[in-house]
């Protein structure tokens, strides 16, 4: 025997709790002679007659009400469950889980995540630190945060920040021993701090001329896997580091360091936080993403 429906079931509690097929078929939003075929096959697919009718009275049967009383407490589970999603879908509640650099934590979310707690206290916020470009559906995240130029595709990625710029320094005593580079292709006579990235490539240093992308092949003996070391190795004089323009922002201002090739590197595009294109988003990511561009334009 097919199991019934869970709407059959449901047509056939409303019939019982009201004893009349006109009045459960009010509630329900359908027709009496529809509801009374719905029972009719439910009765068919059990085996059992579940209601007497007459032309005044509709009563359950023995088997009726055994079948009532088995299915009563799970039809009222269901209903608690549903009562519960209408009372907390719209508001912003559960565990949020972002996928993001150090670098985006540091700069992007910390320094707005208490103002965030303030107006959000029942969102749990976890943020989970990584430099690879992160599968959100199968690491169980609700979005990430990245550049807008290196999203997978099939994302729906807004931006939550301004223009984001590079930028090559090194230290001022640095500069003195070894000459300032004039072109980005004098960086190859330099000790150039590398970086490698999560997949074990070797980074490049980045430029744009006259709206072209281009690539320079730096040497240098350091290299390390976190841009804020390279930052602290620049800082000692170990030699160049491309840095974003923020992160170096307060060393530069104070003359630790000193920028090069300035004209070479534009703004471009900045953070954008993604997230697998779906219909309806969980209160807690829209509130989030929402507060993000708010905060961070």
């Amino acid at each position: 025997m097919s199991l019934p429906s869970l709407p059959a079931v449901l047509a056939f509690a409303r019939v019982a709790q009201h004893a009349s097929f006109s009045r459960a078929a009010a509630e329900l939003e359908v027709s009496p002679s529809s509801l009374s075929q719905t029972i009719r096959q439910l009765e068919r697919r059990l085996g059992v007659r579940l209601f007497n009718r007459t032309t005044r009275r509709v009563g359950l049967t023995e088997y009726g009400v055994r079948f009532l009383e088995q299915v009563r407490p799970g039809l009222a589970q269901i209903d608690s469950a549903l009562r519960d999603l209408e009372n907390v879908r719209d508001v912003p509640t559960g565990h949020l889980r972002i996928n993001l650099t150090h670098l985006v934590a540091e700069q992007l979310v910390l320094p707005r995540l208490p103002e965030f707690r303030r107006r959000y206290p029942q969102v749990q916020v976890e943020l989970f630190e990584e430099a690879a470009l992160a599968d959100l559906v199968a690491g169980g995240f609700d979005a990430g945060i990245r550049l807008g130029e290196s999203l997978a595709r099939g994302m729906v990625a807004l931006p939550v920040g301004p223009m984001q710029r590079q930028v090559v320094v090194a230290a001022p005593d640095y500069f003195a021993r070894r000459g300032v580079p004039a072109t980005p292709a004098e960086l190859t006579e330099h000790d150039c701090i590398r970086y490698r990235r999560s997949n074990g490539r070797l980074m490049p240093y980045e430029f744009n001329q006259d709206g072209r992308d281009f690539e320079v092949e730096i040497d240098g003996s350091l290299i390390v896997n976190n841009s804020d070391t390279g930052r602290l190795m620049a800082l000692a004089g170990l030699g160049v580091a491309q840095l974003f323009e923020t992160q170096a922002a307060a060393d530069l201002a104070e003359g630790r360091l000193r920028r090069v090739l300035d004209a070479w590197q534009p703004p471009f595009p900045g953070w954008h936080i993604y997230y697998p294109a779906r219909e309806q988003l969980p209160p807690k990511l829209r509130v989030f993403i929402d507060f993000l561009r708010e905060t961070a334009g």
